[in-house]
């Protein structure tokens, strides 16, 4: 029969985000093995890096040992507490792990941790206890104990696939080239709530073709967003010295009522009136002899496709009045006949997604629900609802987060494809209209 954990399933993917994407396999359970010490290493010495959970009262403890280990091996050591979701942690330097278990009376050693198996119970020193934020009781006493083994969730040969794939999009997306060479570069439009992530998508495209991570466009926290310019990027690929096949046009933020985007200007920006750098005013749209404002724009100039982007977290939080802006540009939007999608950021965030959910992200049921949710609520296909987890923190790249933002951005150039193969064919028929008059 099959042992089973007593962490909670949000508990257990919290544990395997923090320790750096892993997968958990049970090694030892007191209460199944017996509160024994030396069943306890006997279980799980070579075993790998393991976890070790103690279930006492309101909070779970632990310690992460890095590294294999025998009984008497001295490794790196962490210890955890979890308490409502949330993970503090002390790191004690190198240990042995026989050193923490015992079973009579003696003195600390260097981690400030003592676990007795036989009699329950844990001892930490003060300022353990003030490092992880528990209360000061001791001793802890507890009823269950369980070690698990950590391996990561995704190994070296799931990781060379992701590289090729990887490989295979950046080639994908620098040979790209607009239906019929219509253009030479396709626009795609950046829309969305105030910190949702545009600004931080142009920085995640242009950090996944530099190599290393990059950021260009200012990236805000607050509620009033950093972009009150229209601005497109374009990106040179370092390979050929050229730019890549497309623009990302970063917009202000959508606001509640009358703050943020001017409504009125979404159309100039549509139909490509507004030039780059015009600085935006949320009370009145650009006007014809503005420096800003083009007056005969061509095809290059006008927007392919736009991208409404969200917060996963909290797109099914949107108030009425943010729907029915999205709503009402979504009118706009058909009317030129633009393509657009919608751009889901901060996955990795979301409570119940591990760094291994990122591969096959749209089965995850966490985000397929939030899917279904944005089906529901906006009425657009879930084919065209678009998962990414955003370069925000972080100092290297990683190539399952590159294959998120490149499967995102080849997606929209195809729907921008739509866009002008649906332009020629207006064209066509207006010339067949015309023929058929003369």
């Amino acid at each position: 029969m099959a042992v089973a954990t007593r962490l909670t399933g949000m508990q257990e993917k919290k544990l395997q985000n923090y320790f750096g994407g892993k997968q958990f396999t049970l090694l030892y359970k007191a209460t199944v093995h017996e509160f024994s010490g030396d069943n306890l290493l006997q279980r799980c010495c070579d075993q790998g890096p393991t976890v070790t959970v103690i279930y006492g009262g309101h909070y779970v403890l632990g310690v992460y040992i890095r590294e294999s280990y025998k009984r008497d091996d001295r490794v790196p050591i962490v210890l955890f507490a979890v308490q409502e979701n949330e993970i503090s942690e002390c790191d004690v330097g190198a240990s042995s792990p026989s050193s923490f278990l015992y079973q009579y009376n003696r003195r600390w050693d260097d981690s400030g941790f003592l676990l007795n198996l036989e009699q329950k119970k844990v001892n930490m020193n003060l300022d353990t206890f003030k490092k992880l934020g528990l209360p000061q009781n001791q001793p802890i006493s507890f009823e269950e104990c369980e070690v698990f083994r950590c391996e990561d969730l995704l190994d070296e040969r799931i990781m060379k696939g992701i590289t090729r794939l990887q490989d295979k999009l950046l080639v994908d997306v620098r040979n790209y080239r607009p239906c019929r060479d219509l253009v030479h570069q396709i626009r795609i439009l950046l829309l969305g709530p105030t910190g949702a992530g545009k600004s931080s998508f142009f920085n995640s495209v242009k950090s996944v073709f530099r190599g290393h991570v990059t950021h260009q466009a200012l990236v805000g926290s607050d509620t009033t967003g950093v972009s009150d310019k229209y601005r497109t990027y374009s990106i040179k690929d370092p390979r050929a010295d050229n730019p890549l096949p497309f623009i990302l046009c970063d917009s202000m933020g959508l606001g509640e009522r009358e703050k943020g985007l001017c409504m009125d200007d979404i159309v100039y920006i549509l139909k490509g009136h507004i030039s780059d750098r015009y600085q935006f005013d949320s009370t009145k749209a650009i006007t014809p002899g503005h420096s800003n404002y083009i007056d005969y724009p061509l095809l290059k100039d006008r927007i392919h496709c736009a991208a409404f982007v969200f917060d996963i977290n909290s797109v099914e939080y949107l108030s009425r009045d943010m729907m029915a802006k999205i709503k009402k540009i979504r009118r706009e939007l058909i009317k030129c006949g633009v393509a657009h999608v919608i751009l889901l950021t901060h996955v990795d965030s979301m409570d119940l997604v591990t760094r291994g959910d990122l591969r096959d992200i749209y089965s995850c049921m966490p985000v397929k629900l939030k899917l279904e949710t944005v089906h529901r609520e906006l009425g657009f296909a879930l084919s065209d609802i678009l998962v990414v987890s955003n370069y925000t923190s972080e100092w290297e790249l990683d190539p399952v987060k590159d294959v998120l933002i490149l499967s995102a951005l080849r997606q929209m150039l195809w729907a921008a494809d739509d866009f002008l193969e649906d332009l020629l064919l207006e064209e066509t028929e207006i010339k067949e209209k015309e023929l058929s008059s003369e």
